[in-house]
């Protein structure tokens, strides 16, 4: 029992915060994060890249051949789990949870550099990149907004704070669709970034998770309602023309041509014809092994961003009948804690292997202290 309680107790002092000095007198020393939350993934289609979101890490892989993904670096670290991607100009975004907004050099994409970084009051879950602007859904401090102009010193200039939490960002002209959770989609303008107003809304029936947008209609992974089709031609009146129930649980899309491709957790990917987005229809699916959390679409195949399986290649070339022909294995789940000398070793479930040094005192006695209650 005693053994139980300190290993509960170690858990949650470690996975709290470790990025700096605290009370407890210890620090984070080295890291191996690749979880197995692999949640997002962002093409880069003109360098046939996909960059993969896997707990506290990104994988950079080529995919000019999508039946063979190969590996081409691992050394993006971030500081917390990467729940959202966006990729432009050579440059990655990453919605870094607690870490807030991160940003990377690509242009190699085998030695992808750090370079800049911008905390946000809540958790960063998603992102979008227009012009000289970075659009972060934060949870429930709503949408931010940051000048990425000079990407070594992200500023923050405006927010709106959305009425729920703010899952998903989709940007397109000088307007911002925002995923809101139970709180439906969310148009906002944007063209005084520093001022950013709520223009309209729709609520959808379910929990708004993540949002697309072609032409004059957003596309909502709207959870357990499927895909919402919503027509935004009007900002200040958007309203849902029509929807299509997937099996499971909508967590996000990607619409191309006239497809929409819905990530459906464990309903794997659903592909949907949207061309009438009266009567959008679903006409073909393939189930991933793990849970699809997220999805990407380039040319004829789609990228799907599959939990503890890592990153599923689906061809979708014959949209009634996709079909996997390609995977690369990300981390796989890993628990517990070790304790050598002066380190722990930390298995968490989000974000890979931490590796904490503790001084002052030694470590099973800090620990001991901390299942006490001292």
């Amino acid at each position: 029992m005693k053994r139980c309680v300190l290993i509960v107790a170690v858990f949650f002092v470690l996975t709290a915060n470790v990025y700096a000095l605290d009370s407890l007198n210890c620090r984070e020393i080295g890291s191996w994060p690749f979880g197995p939350y692999c949640n997002a993934v962002v093409l880069d289609p003109n360098r046939h890249l996909a960059f993969v979101g896997s707990g506290g890490g990104v994988y950079v892989l080529d995919v000019s051949n999508p039946a063979n993904p190969v590996k081409l670096s691992e050394a993006i670290h971030t500081r917390d789990v990467g729940r959202g991607l966006a990729q432009e100009s050579n440059r990655l975004y990453i919605a870094g949870g607690k870490a807030g907004l991160e940003i990377w050099d690509v242009t190699s994409p085998t030695t992808p550099t750090r370079l800049g970084t911008c905390n946000t009051p809540d958790t960063a879950l998603g992102v979008a990149v227009a012009g000289s602007y970075a659009y972060v859904a934060d949870g429930y401090s709503g949408l931010r907004v940051i000048d990425v102009s000079d990407p070594a010193n992200p500023k923050e200039v405006g927010y709106y704070d959305t009425p729920g939490s703010a899952l998903g960002v989709a940007v397109a002209g000088s307007y911002a669709y925002v995923a809101d959770g139970f709180s439906g989609l969310r148009v906002i303008d944007v063209f005084h970034p520093a001022h950013p107003q709520e223009v309209g809304y729709y609520d959808t029936p379910g929990s708004a998770l993540g949002v697309a947008v072609a032409g004059s209609y957003a596309y909502v992974a709207d959870f357990y309602s499927g895909l919402r089709v919503v027509d935004v031609s009007d900002p200040e009146n958007p309203n849902e023309v029509g929807y299509c129930r997937t099996p499971d649980y909508a967590l996000g899309v990607a619409v191309a041509g006239s497809y929409a491709y819905v990530a459906d957790y464990y309903g794997g990917l659903r592909v949907i014809d949207v061309s009438d987005p009266a009567n959008p229809n679903e006409v073909g699916y393939c189930r991933t092994p793990g849970y699809a959390y997220g999805v990407a679409v380039a040319g004829s195949y789609a990228y799907v961003a599959d939990d503890w399986v890592g990153l599923r290649v689906i061809d979708v070339f014959h949209p009634a009948h996709p079909n996997e022909v390609g995977y690369y294995d990300t981390r796989g789940t890993a628990y517990g804690v070790a304790v050598a000398g002066s380190y722990a070793y930390v298995a968490d479930y989000d974000a890979g292997l931490r590796v904490i040094e503790f001084y002052g005192v030694g470590v099973e006695e800090r620990f001991q202290r901390t299942a006490n209650g001292s």
